[in-house]
């Protein structure tokens, strides 16, 4: 704020004229097409960003559905074959005493994907019209976001994992179901979606308050 008790006005590339390139973070003039230093092309905001972002989250979560319907383990041994979904799994770790890996993979496969859908949905809509929270604190839920997607393949590696090892031909055998394929398609997805997000709208809200503030 100044003197008079008005908050100021936040200096940003964009009024100030500049144009960042998100590939190598060079600044360029507003206006400037290709970004000088490599050549990417400068955009001030992606204007089909919140497009996008709709269009990988519905694609992904189409594919979680039948990940939690359809099995993810197909477990055959002498004389009897077992199918597990992911929620199946769970409860069977459970009754075997494994609590500890019951929450591991709960957590892992759905409580993640379903906090990431959430979140990024969360994002794409209050971005579109001005709001009271603060543009740091969603920028902070954009990173955890963007952070966590690396972590979200944990049940499909586990799955890979038991396929090469437990394969003892007319003995015992685990394959991995359609729900695997249609688990891992999800998560490809939903960072997709989260890749597709322009942060940068996450700090036209400063602008937007301080303009308001200042009149």
């Amino acid at each position: 704020m100044d003197g008079s008790g008005h908050r100021r006005a936040a200096l940003t590339a964009r009024t100030a004229g500049l144009v960042g390139c998100r590939q190598c973070t060079r600044v360029s003039p507003l206006g400037t097409e290709l970004c000088p230093r490599c050549g990417g092309r400068l955009e001030s905001r992606d204007e089909t960003s919140l497009q996008k972002v709709w269009a990988w989250w519905l694609v992904g979560v189409m594919f979680y559905i039948p990940a939690n319907v359809y099995p993810m383990l197909i477990t055959r041994t002498v004389g009897r074959s077992q199918e597990d979904t992911i929620v199946g799994g769970v409860v069977e770790l459970t009754h075997y005493g494994a609590w500890g890996v019951a929450a591991i993979v709960f957590f892992a496969s759905v409580m993640i994907p379903v906090g990431k859908f959430i979140a990024i949905g969360y994002l794409a809509m209050i971005v579109r019209k001005p709001h009271g929270h603060k543009p740091g604190h969603l920028l902070h839920l954009y990173e955890v976001v963007e952070w966590i997607g690396r972590w979200s393949m944990i049940d499909v590696f586990v799955v890979a994992i038991l396929v090469a090892l437990v394969q003892f031909e007319l003995l015992a055998s685990i394959n991995p179901g359609i729900a695997a394929v249609c688990f891992a398609l999800s998560v490809v997805f939903t960072m997709l979606s989260a890749m597709s997000f322009d942060s940068r709208r996450i700090w036209d809200e400063i602008e937007t308050v301080t303009k308001e503030g200042a009149e």
